[in-house]
């Protein structure tokens, strides 16, 4: 690895703008533990912080009713006195993306144009972190029908970086990683189905995972598709995994019930012998600018002074295969689109309406070829990753830093809509679990984050190694 101590040195010389000093889960949970903190003490703290910071955030589609919030925190404060909390993280407050079902919550999915969706249940996600005795804050805020990589929405309006009213938050778990960046709670469950989860950890300085395929179960599995904890830190990630997975008949997908280990998480880790593989030409899509790719090699020096075995990874993806999948989804949302009436559809945020028409007229045939897309980059992948024999990966999570809010995607123009998710997308197809971790920062503080990418199933390992290097 060439010029170590000049990466290393950009990587600590730049420091992101971050959000106000707020507690984390696992410091929550201790003080609840201890008797020092009170779960209705920091219920009350959260939803100020939410009533001063949501004119501007807009990270919130539903808040739940204070009384109700309050009640809740009073419940856990009560288990905890009696010492039968019903888990760790009883009375830390959280909150789920839109899209992640709770009975009686209406779920538009970004759009005004569509009449919500109302669940009669809830999701397994929501269900658990109930039945966990989280304190529940709301349903947070995506842009329209998930398929943007910023906060903007037809329904919703523009949900903004806490670090900087300026700046995007990334999407589409645009409000869940608002929701955190702001201290309103320190964890959020989001989704992921290309990059959903990651692209605001990077671009709003958070630790955040897509975990294996069917480690968290859904309501509604679809290929690729993930959900996730956002978070501070890599142990509080891990904590909220600890929560969140594990199978359950509502989804086919679900992988058995397995024993991980998230508490060694932020324990420590050798690093030492490892084989890792670092990835900053994507050979496909945007290509990463100068700074993203010097914090990813920073990130790579300081495993390769630990004593892992770092090794380039050339590219082993093409630019049809990123356009065949950006056609499937668009096809997939033209399905949705044509079903809406002409004055609905005048409803739908412009830049989605367009990107949908693209596919009005594909045939059967080419939407077949866009779907085989998939199955190729699954291929390709597994096969790059086992021809380089890594036990783990650092790439850039996006090419580029935190753009203005009101910007749709990054590049928006040019047919290029989908070309930022180009180190993302290959592991929802995969199914192996990804995080990001904080790395670094341009010049004007927007934060730069880097991708953990680990072999199938070993979301521990990921989360351990994010957390080895937050310590760093």
């Amino acid at each position: 690895m060439g010029h170590r101590a000049r990466h290393a040195s950009w990587a600590r010389g730049q420091r992101p703008v971050t959000a106000a000093t707020t507690a984390t889960a696992t410091d929550l949970a201790a003080g609840f533990r201890a008797g020092a903190l009170s779960p209705v003490d920091v219920a009350r703290a959260a939803l100020e912080r939410m009533e001063q910071r949501e004119p501007v955030v807009n990270a919130m589609w539903v808040r739940d009713p204070a009384d109700q919030v309050l009640a809740r925190a009073a419940e856990s404060a009560r288990r905890w006195e009696q010492g039968r909390p019903h888990g760790p993280l009883d009375g830390v407050p959280v909150t789920l993306k839109e899209n992640v079902a709770r009975a009686g919550v209406p779920m538009p999915a970004g759009s005004a144009a569509v009449d919500p969706v109302v669940p009669t249940v809830d999701s397994p996600a929501a269900a658990r972190v109930d039945a966990a005795g989280m304190v529940v804050l709301g349903s947070t805020v995506m842009p329209d029908w998930g398929m943007l990589s910023s906060g903007v929405s037809s329904r919703h309006g523009i949900t903004r970086s806490p670090l900087d009213a300026r700046w995007t938050t990334g999407g589409s778990s645009s409000g869940a990683g608002a929701s955190v960046a702001a201290g309103y709670a320190p964890l959020a469950v989001g989704t992921d189905i290309g990059g959903s989860i990651r692209l605001p950890g990077t671009w709003l300085g958070l630790s955040t995972l897509k975990p294996s395929a069917g480690r968290i179960p859904l309501h509604a599995p679809y290929l690729g598709r993930a959900a996730g904890p956002m978070a501070a830190t890599a142990a509080d990630c891990a904590a909220l995994m600890s929560v969140l997975s594990g199978p359950d008949p509502v989804d086919w997908t679900s992988l058995p019930a397995q024993e991980l280990d998230w508490g060694s998480v932020g324990i420590g880790v050798d690093v030492a012998g490892l084989r890792v593989g670092v990835w900053t030409q994507a050979g496909y899509g945007v290509e990463p600018g100068p700074e993203v790719v010097a914090a990813t090699r920073a990130v790579a020096d300081l495993l390769a002074d630990a004593g892992a075995e770092v090794v380039e990874v050339r590219p082993w993806l093409t630019q049809d295969l990123l356009d065949g999948v950006n056609r499937f989804w668009q096809a997939r949302s033209w399905a949705d689109f044509a079903r809406l009436s002409p004055q609905r559809q005048e409803l739908v945020l412009p830049f989605i309406a367009e990107w949908v028409r693209a596919a009005s007229g594909l045939s059967g045939t080419e939407v077949v070829d866009a779907y085989h897309a998939f199955g190729q980059v699954q291929t390709r992948t597994v096969a790059a990753w086992e021809a380089a024999g890594l036990d783990l990966m650092v790439s850039p999570v996006a090419p580029c830093a935190a753009f203005p809010a009101e910007q749709p995607m990054p590049y928006p123009d040019g047919g290029r809509g989908m070309w930022h998710i180009n180190f993302t997308m290959p592991w929802n197809m995969t199914g192996q679990p990804a995080g990001t971790v904080a790395a670094g920062a341009m010049p004007d503080g927007r934060p730069v984050g880097v991708q953990v990418v680990g072999r199938a199933f070993d979301d521990v390992g990921v989360l351990r190694a994010m957390g080895w290097l937050e310590g760093r």
